[in-house]
């Protein structure tokens, strides 16, 4: 699907502009809202899939405001859908049967939200892609940018959307549309975790094999975050309640911990990350986060409420020994297309702004000296080198690392790590293989009997499933390909070597092995990614369906 554009072939319509941006999250919009306060006149396009801005939004929701503060210094007397200030952190030791709640003076600062913000992130996005449009931003929702396009002398001078009106048999349809081309002077690529197009360019340009004078880059990994939103009674809720937990239902030697969050507006968020770098493959991350919500700890909170959404998505979790480089001839990586979270914080909507704002300010400087088109704007670099962004990621660089040996090493690690390192790691080596080769053989496993669903606080996958709204034309060939060359190993390697992992990973229920054989239910994917991360042999090919198509998140 990926190729170069050749102009002169092309019967697409073509939109000219200074700055073009891939992504309507924090980072994209952030960027083009700092374009837009340095110089009005700068025309800037923001593309985004989803079917409005914030559809495609999901996360854990704590909102550290640092970023926001500089960006619009103003926005508390603005009619934001930030009100939910943090006003209680707890902290757990979950295990089956009892828990052990932490002590505030012994739980990692990074931990600690006060001056932080309950929110739905899906919300706040939608408000700041107002506020962008209301500086002049163009947002073009509900197209993908499924191609980037090459000039002759070798920068990226753009981007395609996707065309729309095929039918699965391939042929066009009477709505066919041959889709845009997006050129610009610079590109910036701000997809969020494990994006396609990030993920061409990076191998295009090589931008993971890099030493920058402190660090080569290190294998990115991953964690997968399932989440549901309640709606519960007025007695239920303790507006700005933060909980915290590890340990159980994952146990100590898988990666991952549970969050549950309380919002003024009466919603509670509740969820469990799962690190994808975990070796059992009969484990249902989906069926984990439903055991999760049955712990007394949790129940507590949810009892006589309504689950009203769901959603799931993936989260970098390298930090800063994974972040690749910045810039290619042409354009940029921002955001989460980066991997600027912050894994000690569990947080990244701060720093994938900062990261808007800082390579907005290196091109609106070219801009301004004429010297953009085409050019690789090392000042990007240079500008998130000397900025708050690098020293957060720097501290806790080796905090992570110690959690690939088990729960106990990692606590005990990143507390050294933290506390008397400066953020150095120790005992540990440099060395990680992909998410995708820590699974290990079926054989070396027992399969996991998880509970039955009761239906009223565990759900099966497909009641859930409802409820994120997701839809996707139907007559369109499939976005989920098995990439050329591999049509066995679905059978002959995840299946027989490792009972399929992919029928038990998938939040959504795309993959199915029936009769011996793989079924891809597309028009379920809610655009996570795991797949492209997590199957054996990576064999998954994640591509952009047609624009609109996927989740529909409001309250998450």
């Amino acid at each position: 699907m990926w190729r170069l554009v050749k102009r002169a072939f092309t019967s697409r319509e073509v939109i000219n502009c200074d700055v073009a941006i891939v992504g309507a999250g924090p980072a994209g919009l952030s960027a083009a809202i700092r374009l837009k306060q340095i110089n009005p006149d700068i025309d800037v396009y923001v593309i985004e899939k989803g079917a409005e801005v914030g559809a495609h939004m999901l996360s854990g929701n704590v909102f550290e405001p640092r970023a926001l503060n500089e960006l619009i210094p103003n926005w508390r007397d603005l009619n934001t859908p930030i009100k939910t200030p943090v006003a209680k952190d707890e902290f757990y030791v979950l295990f089956e049967n009892r828990s052990i709640k932490v002590p505030q003076f012994m739980v990692p600062d990074s931990l600690h939200n006060e001056g932080n913000y309950v929110i739905s992130l899906s919300e706040f996005t939608k408000w700041l892609g107002s506020y962008a449009e209301n500086l002049g931003v163009n947002i073009l929702s509900g197209f993908s940018a499924s191609e980037y396009l090459l000039n002759e002398k070798g920068y990226v001078e753009g981007i395609a959307t996707g065309e729309v009106g095929i039918g699965k048999d391939g042929k066009k349809k009477d709505s066919y549309n041959p889709g845009n081309e997006i050129r610009a002077k610079q590109t910036m690529i701000a997809e969020g975790c494990r994006g396609s197009l990030s993920g061409v360019l990076q191998k295009k340009f090589n931008l993971t094999n890099y030493f920058d004078g402190d660090r080569h880059v290190s294998q990115q990994c991953y964690g997968l975050g399932v989440k549901e939103v309640w709606k519960v009674p007025d007695n239920k809720i303790s507006p700005g309640l933060v909980v915290h937990s590890v340990n159980w239902p994952l146990g100590s030697k898988n990666q991952g911990g549970g969050f549950l969050y309380h919002e003024t507006s009466g919603h509670i968020h509740v969820g469990l990350i799962v690190g994808l770098d975990y070796k059992n493959p009969y484990i249902n991350p989906y069926k984990e986060f439903q055991r999760f919500k049955t712990h007394p700890v949790i129940s507590k909170h949810l009892n006589g409420g309504e689950c009203i959404g769901y959603g799931a998505r993936t989260v970098n979790e390298g930090g800063f020994y994974s972040v690749p480089k910045l810039t290619f001839p042409g354009g940029m990586l921002i955001g989460c297309a980066a991997g600027f979270l912050n894994p000690a914080k569990i947080k990244g909507t701060h720093t994938a702004m900062k990261s808007g704002m800082l390579a907005a300010e290196a091109v609106a400087e070219a801009l301004a000296r004429e010297e953009a088109e085409g050019s690789e704007l090392f000042k990007y670099y240079e500008l998130y080198r000397n900025s708050w962004i690098w020293q957060e990621l720097y501290k806790v660089r080796g905090v992570r690392e110690g959690f690939r040996k088990n729960l106990w090493f990692g606590l005990a690690h990143a507390f050294v790590s933290y506390n008397f390192l400066g953020g150095n790691k120790f005992l540990i080596s440099d060395s990680h293989k992909s998410d995708s080769a820590c699974t290990g053989f079926a054989k070396d496993f027992k399969p996991i009997e998880y509970p039955k669903p009761d239906g009223v606080l565990t759900f099966d996958l497909l009641t859930n499933l409802s409820r994120t709204g997701v839809n996707h034309e139907h007559d369109q060939p499939a976005h989920l390909k098995i990439k050329p060359g591999m049509e066995k190993s679905p059978i002959e390697h995840s299946l027989n070597l490792y009972a399929g992992p992919e029928q038990r990973f998938c939040p959504a229920g795309v993959y199915e092995f029936i009769d011996n054989k793989l079924q891809i239910n597309a028009q379920n994917c809610i655009h996570c990614k795991t797949c492209d991360i997590k199957t054996p042999s990576e064999y998954i090919q994640w591509t952009p369906p047609e624009g609109s198509g996927g989740p529909f998140y409001t309250k998450t």
